[in-house]
């Protein structure tokens, strides 16, 4: 079990490692900015568990750092992605309707994946669930969370292509001109 640290020997090890740190934190981000938040970020992971915390803390930190910027670029990638589908046309309408509209069409190529996958991604992305939650709601492990969730993506990915490749050649009532 781990004595309980003070918060004076936190102080005394940042102040003495937080410059090195945050150079880390800056090259993994490219920016001092996004460094100095991600950092931030790192060391309230820390403070948290920081009276139980037996271990090395710059290991830790560092380590923290770089699953947080991991996550960060897999999330930023995740949005380059999403981007494209924000451009279309259908979300350009002012009134509502296109929005009605998409997310009748979301429900409709939803209903067309297996249910496992269906379900991880109502519970994943509508739910927001983690990934461990919703291996707990459906009673699987989180392997099979992930990797039906990373193929019903993709599957609703071509679903949707598909449907926006027919509604460009049919237009918005649905028939071929």
């Amino acid at each position: 079990m781990a004595a309980d640290r003070s918060a004076a020997e936190l102080e005394r090890f940042l102040g003495e490692r937080a410059d090195h740190l945050l150079r880390t934190a800056v090259l993994l981000t490219g920016t001092r900015e996004a460094g100095e938040d991600l950092l931030q970020t790192a060391v309230e992971r820390l403070l948290r568990r920081w009276r139980r915390f037996d271990g090395d803390p710059e290991g830790y930190l560092r380590r923290t750092l770089c699953n947080l910027a991991t996550d960060e670029h897999r999330r930023a990638g995740r949005w380059r992605q999403k981007e494209r589908l924000l451009r279309t046309g259908v979300r350009q309408t002012q009134d509502g309707t296109g929005e009605v509209d998409l997310r009748d069409a979301l429900v409709r190529l939803l209903l067309q994946l297996p249910v496992r996958q269906r379900a991880v991604l109502v519970l994943r992305y509508w739910e927001q669930l983690t990934d461990a939650e919703t291996a707990a709601v459906l009673g699987c492990p989180e392997g099979t969370v992930k990797s039906a969730g990373a193929r019903g993506m993709m599957r609703l990915r071509e679903l949707a292509d598909e449907w926006h490749d027919t509604a460009a050649v049919c237009g918005r009532n649905g028939k071929r001109s």
